[in-house]
């Protein structure tokens, strides 16, 4: 809030209220405002502003927004209106209004540095990740010393998947302020995803020792930490740190104890924790299975549709595009193949649908290949690239007859040891199904369903990549999709573990240690858990004898 002390301390002598209409109030109601005068004259633009200040740093943005507004009907101007009024929009999710209040700011002070600073986190918000970080660059620019704008940038590096300069502005932020706990967590995690593990257990247990953050305690608990000073851990299990705890704060909670007491074996306990963790998550986020099986049947049913432009240009780009669940080996089968020089991992990007969708927005006049080669061109030169957004199993169709260099790999694994891993991952973004574990089991045979349809169409285009015998035999599994790929042997394959690139998945940890089968057959400790599960797979003739 922009509003001074002083500014708010203008207005003194107060002799008479007045009040006046809103032309165009906020929520669309007809609204009074009520300014203060010591004239019997329609108020100034002076008092005006005060009024919206000191609503406004009193809390009450209701009151304020309404003064915003009345004063930009007015024709007043004024950067700092149009600055706060802009952040009250974005906090009412009103994010286009937001933008376009906050850029008017910008017009009236291009060096008003907060405006900068909120217009990044509006666009965040509206998912326009490039504009975000120029807007925060500007801040920076304007002010080197904005924490905030350090730290938010840091944030969308990561969503970028730049991390190493999201240290840098993270580090920044925590130079200004030390104590800045949630800028120790993201260093944490920004160190986790870099394979620096020490130095991650370092950074997160500051942010505990700062502020407790549960956010923090999760973090934690992933990591292959050391047994000094843990004193951390009682803390988490203690009862005091779910006072006063959000539903949010408690999920992490929850999760953070289940990681422990898995790593411990002591899964009875550990499932205890998951049901509470799972079941809050499902009440703040509902499973959203149904969006994804219904999304199947409809692009199945797109890619049985007669090719408009069936010859597309051969692309010189290989496109290798990685699709099934999540938690089914994906991020390894990444590592591996990117241990090649001349392969770039594009990661969990969703340039494929927005691609597609350009293509049919277009009415096809324009091919779906050369629109992906570009989005693909604008990340890197490289030749071959892997795309491993996991539900492009629902274009494997689609991908299979509209992109010539492309080759599908299906990622699988044994159902209930995926489907245990995926219950057990606490997804930060997307998969709302996850908290559920009978949703999970729908859409894990909706995927096998999808992907057994288009490998009876496209078999030549679709690798077929068993998880279970890849950790138990990675020599054999590992040499196998190299052939199939055409690609020249190199045993750095066999070591994907010392691939320095960054992983921002739920596997960054994991994929830092040599491959091993620790996992196979897990389900087996959580087998009354799981029921829910069981008796859904094994209604299928291909399962009925999976737990036997």
């Amino acid at each position: 809030m922009d509003g001074s002390e002083k500014e708010g301390k203008e207005n003194k002598k107060i002799t008479e209220v007045k009040v006046f209409p809103v032309p165009f109030p906020l929520e669309e109601v007809n609204e009074n405002i009520t300014i203060t005068t010591n004239t019997s004259s329609s108020p100034s633009k002076e008092q005006i502003i005060n009024q919206a200040f000191k609503f406004h740093s009193q809390g009450n943005i209701s009151e304020a927004a309404k003064f915003y507004k009345y004063f930009i009907n007015q024709g007043f101007k004024d950067y700092r209106v149009f600055s706060n009024y802009g952040s009250i929009l974005k906090g009412l999710g009103k994010l286009d209004e937001a933008k376009l209040s906050t850029h008017q700011a910008i017009e009236l002070n291009p060096n008003f540095t907060d405006a900068h600073y909120n217009l990044g986190n509006i666009l965040r918000d509206l998912g326009k990740l490039k504009e975000a970080e120029v807007s925060y660059r500007k801040a920076i620019k304007i002010n080197a010393s904005h924490t905030k704008a350090h730290y938010n940038l840091g944030i969308i590096l990561i969503d970028l998947g730049n991390l190493k300069d999201a240290e840098i502005s993270t580090r920044k932020a925590i130079e200004l302020n030390p104590n800045f706990a949630d800028a120790h967590l993201n260093l944490g995690i920004i160190m986790k995803n870099l394979g620096n593990l020490k130095d991650a257990e370092i950074s997160t247990r500051k942010a505990i020792e700062l502020n407790g953050l549960a956010r923090a305690y999760y973090s934690l608990s992933l990591i292959k930490y050391s047994d000094e000073n843990n004193i951390w851990k009682d803390q988490l299990f203690s009862e005091n740190i779910l006072i006063n705890k959000s539903k949010k704060d408690q999920v992490d909670i929850y999760f953070a104890r289940a990681n422990i007491l898995h790593k411990e074996k002591n899964y009875r306990e550990s499932a205890k924790y998951l049901k509470l963790a799972n079941n809050i998550e499902l009440d703040l986020n509902p499973s959203d299975s149904d969006k994804y099986i219904n999304k199947s049947s409809i692009l199945l049913i797109e890619s049985d549709k007669k090719e408009i432009n069936k010859k597309e240009p051969r692309n010189s780009s290989a496109s290798i595009f990685i699709v099934g669940m999540p938690r089914s080996g994906s991020t390894l089968l990444e590592s591996i193949l990117s241990m090649k020089n001349d392969v770039y991992d594009l990661g969990e990007t969703n340039i494929l649908e927005e691609s597609f969708l350009e293509y049919k927005k277009s009415k096809q006049n324009i091919n779906l290949a050369k629109l992906y080669a570009e989005k693909v061109n604008n990340k890197t030169e490289l030749n071959i690239t892997t795309n491993k957004w996991l539900y492009n199993y629902q274009y494997a169709g689609i991908i299979a007859k509209y992109i010539p260099e492309a080759n599908i790999i299906h990622c699988f694994r044994n159902p209930l040891d995926n489907i245990l891993s995926i219950y057990r991952a606490h997804f930060q973004k997307r998969n709302e199904y996850s908290s559920s574990l009978a949703d999970c089991a729908k859409i894990y045979l909706n995927q096998e369903k999808i992907m057994t349809e288009y490998k009876n169409r496209f078999r030549s285009k679709i690798y077929d990549l068993n998880y279970d015998l890849l950790v138990m035999n990675p020599n054999q599994e590992i040499k196998a999709l190299i052939s199939w790929l055409g690609w020249e042997w190199d045993d750095s394959y066999l070591t994907p573990h010392l691939n320095p690139r960054s992983v921002s998945t739920a596997s960054s940890v994991q994929v830092r240690y040599p491959i091993d089968s620790k996992s196979v057959g897990g389900w087996k400790n959580y087998k009354e858990m799981l029921q829910p599960v069981i008796e859904i797979i094994t209604k299928i003739d291909k399962y009925k004898e999976i737990i036997s």
